[in-house]
C-alpha cells in the first residue's frame, strides 16, 4: 500500500551512516524530509546529497531534519560520502539509511517493479512533527530534485498550519496569500488579517502574508 497524505509515516529502526536510527525518536518534534536514492555512487543523487548538505541552515531555520536512504550498506555509504564531500565541496551532515534488507523501502513503497525490481525509486516525503506525511514526490531517475520547491512547500505548510490561508500558484515566502473560502465572518477576517484583503471574486480573496 502506498502512503497517502495525512498517513502516519511508518516508524522503523535501521542502520545508517550515523549509526542506528529509530526514526520517530530521531525525528522528535521536528519536521522531516526523507528521500530515497536508487544506489550509492549515482551521479544525480551525488549532486542532490551535496545540495542538501549545503542547505543545512535553510532546513534548520524551518525546524527540518533531512535523512536519505539507499539500499547499499553502511561501508558503501561512507565511501560515497567521501566522494560527495569532495565533488560537491561540502560536508554531508545528515544520515543516510543503509536499507540493505529493503525494510524501509517496503514500508515506504520505494520499490516500483516497472522501474526496477531491486533499486529504490527517487521518492521524497515531507513529514510533520505529528509524524504525518504532508508531501510526497517521486522523480524519474533522469531528473534531479528541485530543493527550492521542497523548501517552498515546507514554508507553505508551516504558514497554512498556523493561519486560515492557502498559497497560490508559484507562491514564494512573502507573497500574497489566499484567505480560505470557509472563512466567512467579517469580524474574524478583520481580526486575523488586519492589513485587509482584496476580493478578486467572492471565493478568491488575497491578503498580505501573515507573520509565520
Amino acid at each position: 500500500m502506498s502512503l497517502k497524505l495525512g498517513d502516519i509515516a511508518p516508524d522503523f529502526e535501521q542502520d545508517s551512516s550515523a549509526g542506528k536510527i529509530r526514526f520517530h525518536e530521531w525525528l522528535g518534534n521536528s519536521w522531516g524530509v526523507l528521500f530515497s536514492h536508487p544506489a550509492d555512487f549515482t551521479p544525480v543523487c551525488t549532486t542532490e546529497l551535496g545540495l542538501t548538505a549545503k542547505l543545512k541552515d535553510e532546513f534548520a531555520k524551518r525546524g527540518v531534519k533531512a535523512i536519505a536512504l539507499s539500499v547499499d550498506p553502511v561501508d558503501s555509504h561512507h565511501k560515497w560520502i567521501d566522494d560527495i564531500n569532495e565533488t560537491q565541496n561540502t560536508v554531508v551532515n545528515f544520515p543516510i539509511i543503509a536499507d540493505a534488507d529493503r525494510k524501509v523501502s517496503d514500508l515506504y513503497d520505494l520499490i516500483h517493479p516497472n522501474a526496477s525490481d531491486t533499486l529504490t525509486v527517487r521518492s521524497l516525503f515531507v513529514i510533520d512533527p505529528n509524524k504525518k506525511v504532508r508531501l510526497t514526490i517521486t522523480y524519474p531517475a533522469s531528473t534531479g530534485r528541485n530543493f527550492n520547491e521542497i523548501l517552498r512547500v515546507i514554508d507553505s505548510l508551516q504558514l497554512t498550519d498556523n493561519h486560515k490561508v492557502a498559497t497560490p500558484a508559484n507562491w514564494q515566502d512573502g507573497d500574497e496569500v489566499v484567505i480560505v473560502p470557509s472563512l466567512k465572518d467579517e469580524d474574524e477576517i478583520k481580526q486575523r488579517f488586519p492589513k485587509g484583503y482584496r476580493a478578486v471574486k467572492p471565493y478568491l480573496r488575497l491578503t498580505p502574508q501573515p507573520n509565520r
